[in-house]
């Protein structure tokens, strides 16, 4: 599979990297707000980035716990300090302390989408896919969230693990239409259609995925698949060899090699 779920910048945690995007604004109030009050936002907003900063390149985790601490202080109540340290301990293996982090940010600001996309990536990752399905759709509804792409095809691989077939391809459909060269999403569709017997169809995903993108385990022994039903053995050994060469040890390479037996 193309990895796991996807959110929105790397980050260095287990499968594939956390992507994170963060907006950090201000509190809305009518008329001009005090300076102190002004200041104790500036403050609590710059603990919050630096907090992120040190997570993104993994420099040093602890600082970041320092400063994310530090803004709910500040703040108890904001939703990006949690947000920050619920990817902080999810990093460091505190399933539980992340989990109510991310229940805090959410509690705090309902609309905080890209938590709420995070916070179905934790939940894919546990198994627990209804509750992770039902993340990525309230994302997904959210017009304004502009990483809305990225809860489509999560919602998408999700509705896989759960049976939901067509409910996938609509939902890795509709992130294409946000965003037309999502690895993802043109990946997972040249599956689902190869899957359903549509192969001209899984391989202008294929293509298409291929054009832009890094080759995969995933993408390469799909190429495979697909060159083989059309007879293109020239295309099937190049894919069949980038394979074997660039991925000598995962578990496409002993499917393809399984293949290989069984057709001699």
């Amino acid at each position: 599979m193309t990895g796991d779920v996807v959110l929105a910048k790397r980050l260095s945690l287990p499968l594939v990297g956390l992507i994170l995007s963060v907006w950090l604004s201000g509190c809305v109030t009518t008329g001009m707000p005090p300076k102190q009050e002004i200041d104790l936002q500036k403050a609590l907003q710059t603990h919050v980035q630096l907090g992120l900063r040190y997570l993104q390149d993994g420099s040093n985790r602890e600082a970041a716990r320092q400063h994310f601490n530090k803004a709910l202080e500040l703040g108890k109540k904001n939703p990006l300090a949690h947000h920050g340290l619920a990817l902080l301990y999810q990093t460091d293996g505190e399933m539980a302390v992340a989990e109510s982090h991310f229940k805090k940010a959410l509690r705090y600001d309902s609309g905080f989408s890209m938590a709420r996309t995070n916070y179905g990536v934790f939940l894919y990752q546990q198994e627990r896919y209804e509750e992770a399905l039902e993340q990525f759709e309230r994302a997904s509804q959210d017009l304004t969230y502009n990483r809305r792409s990225y809860a489509l095809a999560n919602y998408g691989r999700t509705a896989v693990k759960l049976g939901k077939v067509e409910e996938a391809e609509q939902a890795y459909t509709r992130a294409l239409a946000l965003d037309a060269d999502l690895p993802q999403a043109l990946l997972e569709l040249a599956e689902l259609k190869f899957n359903a017997g549509d192969y001209p169809q899984a391989k202008h995903y294929l293509d298409r995925y291929s054009a832009e993108n890094r080759q995969i385990p995933q993408s390469l022994w799909l190429g495979i698949r697909i060159e083989k039903i059309f007879g293109n053995r020239d295309k099937e050994r190049s894919y069949a060899l980038a394979l074997k060469n660039l991925y000598p040890y995962s578990a496409e390479t002993l499917k393809y090699q399984k293949m290989m037996a069984n057709d001699g």
